[in-house]
């Protein structure tokens, strides 16, 4: 099977971050730049790295972008330059169009032109530093709707030696633990007869409020 393709227009700290994890899980990786230093120092790195001016349609067909499954464009110096990528790639037939916006504006103009997906890269590292500063067992935080959450905690003291059937946290809290991460190895879906043990990582799901329930209990306990 032909490995999935992207094209990341935009090679600079966010663009280039991107485009090198997508060569590191095995993807194919077109980056396109308009400065030249950029360009150099990822060639080698991706695929194929391209100094273009990604607003030329001309050069865009020529590089054959509208067979890339995904366009990402990272541009984040220039609204007007990111919004005229953004329709070529739409009009050229990407299948999934990516936007990096660089203001609450710039993210509603991507999101009327059509964009399939819309970041925020500084808000949303913003919100989760926030979290793990109010938060001192918390080690990573991914929001999957305005309600919903999935949450990395280290367990703290206070549930050491603990089942979950005695920590009973969907019945006390609303939340699920889905996941242990442990030295000796990763449980999915552990049973209500799995311990936890301080250190170990809960990977846990739920509403909003019912996370920090669950997270002011296991702080206020130590």
């Amino acid at each position: 099977m032909k490995p999935q393709q992207f094209v990341v227009i935009g090679l600079g700290r966010f663009g280039s971050s991107l485009a090198l994890e997508l060569m590191s899980m095995g993807y194919e990786v077109l980056g396109i730049d308009h400065q030249e230093e950029r360009v150099e120092e990822m060639s080698g790195r991706l695929t194929h790295a391209v100094m273009a001016d990604a607003t030329d349609e001309g050069i865009m067909r020529s590089l054959g972008v509208r067979n890339f499954d995904c366009g990402i464009v990272a541009i984040g110096d220039n609204m007007e330059r990111s919004i005229l990528a953004a329709i070529l790639l739409k009009e050229l037939g990407v299948k999934q169009v990516v936007g990096k916006a660089i203001s609450i504006l710039h993210g509603r103009a991507l999101s009327k032109l059509g964009v399939d997906r819309v970041i925020f890269p500084e808000r949303d590292m913003g919100v989760r530093v926030a979290h793990q500063l109010v938060t001192p067992n918390l080690l990573d935080y991914i929001e999957i709707s305005k309600d919903y959450k999935v949450v990395e905690l280290t367990v703290p003291a206070c549930m050491n030696g603990k089942s979950l059937s005695e920590l009973n946290t969907r019945a006390k809290y609303g939340c699920s633990i889905i996941a242990l991460n442990r030295e000796d190895g990763i449980i999915v879906a552990p049973t209500a007869h799995d311990y936890v043990h301080q250190g170990d990582i809960m990977v846990v799901i739920g509403s909003n409020h019912s996370i920090e329930e669950f997270e002011d209990e296991a702080v206020n306990a130590e």
